[in-house]
């Protein structure tokens, strides 16, 4: 479901893939540089190929197929695959997310994730896009847009997205965060796109190096 929140008609393709062998090695960080585990390397191909491939698919994708040659990424690093405790917040009222674009979409808070990075604790906001929720497909979906300390430099200076799903969230208040899969929003890539900037409550004191990095082409106007 990648850029949902930036254009329309939504994806409907983007899925969470099975959570199979993770880990969280939260006292021994910097892990990043070790060589990932052979099948999380494998699944993590298969998921930024999938990526590429949604932009060769939407009618309104600001990227050709020579393009998509030109997204970079930060090497997969299962240390990145967040274990995160999650707190709903019922009592979240509904507000207008601004876009860059200047427009401004509705949007309420479904909850916190709270997580540990290198003994710092830390916490993200899910939120549910009030207008997407309408739509059957999309009443499950959670949005995790979040800026940190690597935006501007090797990332996006707008900062980045996460999807997940309300499913997602195991009975005993787990949540999976896999930063691997933080993608850019098609703003990064050209203008005319209404692309919602991230709240400061998601703004993390940290750089997280996983994930999508600068595109390597030319920013259209």
């Amino acid at each position: 479901m990648m850029n949902i929140h930036t254009q329309y008609p939504p994806r409907t393709t983007r899925t969470i893939p099975a959570l199979f062998g993770l880990f969280l090695c939260l006292g021994c960080f910097p892990i990043l540089a070790q060589s990932p585990d052979p099948d999380f390397s494998t699944e993590t191909a298969r998921h930024r190929a999938h990526y590429k491939q949604e932009f060769l698919t939407e009618p309104r994708s600001p990227l050709t197929a020579q393009d998509t040659a030109l997204l970079d990424f930060f090497q997969p690093a299962p240390a990145w695959q967040l274990v995160a405790r999650f707190e709903p917040t019922p009592d979240a009222e509904p507000f207008d997310m601004p876009t860059y674009s200047g427009r401004k979409k509705p949007f309420k808070r479904y909850g916190f994730a709270y997580f540990d990075v290198a003994g710092t604790q830390y916490r993200l906001a899910l939120y549910i896009n009030l207008g997407l929720a309408q739509q059957e497909t999309y009443r499950d979906h959670l949005f995790l847009p979040f800026k940190d300390h690597t935006n501007g430099e090797t990332t996006y200076g707008g900062g980045r997205y996460l999807d997940l799903k309300t499913g997602d969230i195991a009975p005993d208040g787990t949540v999976i965060l896999d930063l691997n899969k933080a993608y850019n929003p098609w703003c990064a890539y050209s203008d005319g796109f209404n692309c919602p900037i991230p709240p400061a409550e998601n703004h993390l004191e940290m750089a997280v190096e996983a994930g999508e990095r600068n595109f390597t082409g030319t920013r259209k106007q």
